[in-house]
């Protein structure tokens, strides 16, 4: 067995978040032990504070894949509005200004969900705020994921989903969460929270990147 192979019979998903880490897992179903950072509780936290969503998965990617030794995927993902000039961007999470301060203790994580239903409202109405008078046509946006997958010593992949839509002027469904209530898909007539979690993934920007990244992972491992 050659030594790359060796290094990739685990495969480091860089969350704490269950549900992501089933998700990502799951939709790259390789012959991989997979772990998360739940598996790495006193390793410190890496700071998002890129410029892009791309450079925040390279730093996730790369700090814990040389904190660790394994190969490490992470992502980035968020919210691009062309009438506020790509906001709110990599500040997606946070736009409000209601996210706790870094670093965030790991033990803290069930409390922090606890609360990401008030930070999204909030973080929606200040896009809608921000919004308020422009026409539907105008209200184009975007979700973006960047996926990055690195070894300790280097960038292995990195892929990019996107989902196109427009925002609405009001919230719509109960599905999914972060922005996915004003998110319209003119296509199918609906939010994002609107759909199920299979109609969902089907289009996913996250799906989207998960499925550029399969193959190329395959390539690599083989």
């Amino acid at each position: 067995m050659s030594s790359v192979n060796s290094v990739a019979k685990k495969i480091l998903v860089a969350t704490t978040n269950p549900g992501k880490f089933a998700e990502i897992s799951a939709m790259l179903d390789a012959d991989v032990q997979w772990l998360s950072l739940k598996d790495f509780p006193d390793i410190p936290e890496i700071r998002e504070d890129g410029a892009t969503f791309a450079e925040n998965a390279r730093k996730k990617a790369a700090g814990y894949a040389k904190a660790t030794g394994l190969w490490t995927l992470a992502d980035d993902s968020g919210l691009v509005i062309d009438a506020l000039s790509g906001a709110p961007g990599v500040k997606s999470a946070r736009f409000s200004g209601s996210r706790r301060p870094w670093p965030l203790p790991r033990d803290t994580i069930d409390d922090r969900r606890a609360t990401s239903d008030e930070i999204d409202h909030r973080n929606i109405a200040k896009v809608l705020g921000l919004l308020k008078g422009v026409p539907k046509e105008k209200r184009t946006a975007k979700f973006i994921c960047c996926l990055c997958l690195a070894s300790p010593e280097r960038i292995l992949i990195e892929t990019e989903g996107i989902l196109e839509g427009l925002i609405n002027d009001k919230e719509i469904g109960e599905n999914g969460f972060g922005y996915d209530p004003i998110f319209f898909l003119p296509a199918l007539d609906k939010t994002v929270a609107q759909l199920t979690r299979e109609e969902k993934n089907a289009i996913s920007h996250r799906g989207n990147a998960i499925r550029k990244l399969k193959p190329l992972l395959t390539q690599l491992m083989s």
